[in-house]
Formats: C-alpha cells, sequence, structure tokens
C-alpha cells in the first residue's frame, strides 16, 4: 500500500486538536460510481446536509472493499474482529462549506460493527456474509445480506496508470474527502477523517448481480453499468469522533 507515512499539506480543513479514535486500513477498493437526477437523491440527504454536486451533477458510489486492522487509540487490532469486508453505497454532501460523505448503506461481515456502530452513533450498518479478493490485478468481491438477500457481485481490474486527482476534476470530488456525516437521533454528526491522498487507477466492472444500489430509488437505468470505475489498494487513516454540529 503506497504511501507509508502521513501527510496533511494536501488537507482541505484542518484535522481536530484532539487525539484521533480509531486506526484503520481501507485495502483493494473498487468505487463504482453511477451519475444520479439530484431530486432521486434528495429524499436521502438530512434536511441540516446539502446535497454536493460536480458541475451540477450528482453521484453515487457503491465501493467493495476490506476494512483492515480497526482498533482504538493504544489499543491493538484483534484477528477475526479487526479485518472485514464492507460494501457500501454513498453520496456526496456538504455542511458549512466542508465537503463530506453520506452512507446510504454499510453492509459488513462483522457482528460486533452491525450491532455496535447503529446503536451509537446511527451508521446504517447491516449484517452481510462478504468477500474480496484480489488476484493479480483482478478484485473479485461478493456481499449478500443475510437479513433481506441485497446483494453485490462481481469482478473488476484496473486500466492504465496509477494517479492522483487533481483539483477540480470529477476524480477529486469523488475521492478526496476527509469527513463524513450521519444523521442520529435528530440531530447532525460529523467525523473528520485523515488519510493520505488516493491513489488508484482507471477500472473496468463486470457487475452480475447489484440489488444492493438497485434498493434505492435512484432512477438508475443500468445498475450493472457504472457511469466510472476506479480501483486503488488503498489508504491508512485515521478517524476522530463524531462531533453534534447542531449546536445543541
Amino acid at each position: 500500500m503506497a504511501n507509508a507515512e502521513w501527510k496533511s499539506d494536501h488537507l482541505p480543513f484542518a484535522m481536530p486538536e484532539r487525539r484521533w479514535s480509531l486506526r484503520q486500513n481501507w485495502i483493494n477498493l473498487t468505487f463504482l460510481h453511477w451519475e444520479v437526477d439530484p431530486e432521486k437523491i434528495k429524499p436521502y440527504i438530512p434536511d441540516d446536509l446539502e446535497l454536493d454536486t460536480f458541475q451540477g451533477r450528482a453521484y453515487v458510489g457503491t465501493i467493495p472493499f476490506i476494512m483492515e486492522k480497526v482498533r482504538p487509540h493504544f489499543l491493538p487490532y484483534l484477528p477475526f474482529i479487526s479485518t472485514f469486508p464492507e460494501f457500501n453505497v454513498r453520496t456526496y454532501v456538504k455542511k458549512n462549506g466542508k465537503a463530506g460523505v453520506l452512507f446510504l448503506t454499510l453492509d459488513a461481515q462483522s457482528y460486533v460493527t452491525c450491532a455496535y456502530a447503529p446503536r451509537a452513533y446511527g451508521l446504517p450498518y447491516r449484517y452481510a456474509k462478504a468477500d474480496v479478493k484480489v488476484l493479480k490485478e483482478n478484485y473479485i468481491w461478493h456481499s449478500k445480506r443475510t437479513s433481506n438477500g441485497l446483494e453485490l457481485k462481481g469482478k473488476s481490474n484496473p486500466v492504465g496508470d496509477i494517479r492522483r486527482a487533481k483539483k477540480n476534476t470529477l476524480e477529486y470530488f469523488l475521492f478526496e474527502r476527509y469527513c463524513l456525516y450521519v444523521s442520529h437521533n435528530d440531530k447532525l454528526y460529523m467525523a473528520y477523517t485523515q488519510h493520505n491522498p488516493w491513489e488508484y487507477s482507471d477500472g473496468e466492472a463486470n457487475i452480475e448481480i447489484n440489488s444492493l444500489t438497485e434498493s434505492f430509488d435512484l432512477g438508475i437505468n443500468n445498475y450493472l453499468s457504472p457511469d466510472f470505475v476506479h480501483v486503488t489498494r488503498g489508504v491508512k487513516v485515521k478517524t476522530w469522533d463524531l462531533e453534534n454540529i447542531n449546536g445543541d
């Protein structure tokens, strides 16, 4: 995984001075993105958040990857608990000028995360049997939610050279985000996330099943054919506790 050291000169805003709460690695990611009608995504956006668009266009991403070595500050990661597959569906929002991510769902093969995170933080985790493998240049992924069978199955591979996103490009809009938002108990929260700039390649994907993304009423014509595909080996990440940004 590239970029072993931490960097901060690329960050669009400063990270909190207080100590971070969690460390983790996001590895072997495939970014599948579809352009969507802003009016179709707005019902999923909390009232206190603004939908973020690129040149007036809204996007939804579905991302299969591995959460690796998740651990709190001062504690080691635990085998069989701290590493697990996660498949999330997300869109892009902003508040007070800070561009971030809003998750529509986070499907993961982690009983601990799926039991704790929704109650404690309001993050929409759902338990799923999932797997992400990398065989040479092929990323192979499959997730099936145990409660209702919602599923994502397919594979992807890189095309072209590894690069970093340049400012004012679509890739920069999609990738270079350093906070997430969540609505919980009628309050809006934000969590800062720090990592080095993404290094990624364009990709191509063969999606067999995508009832996961299709479960949201987004008006997408073909859920098996994303508008944009990117793949990356990943980044190291520090996250901070959620903070109430409603002022109450």
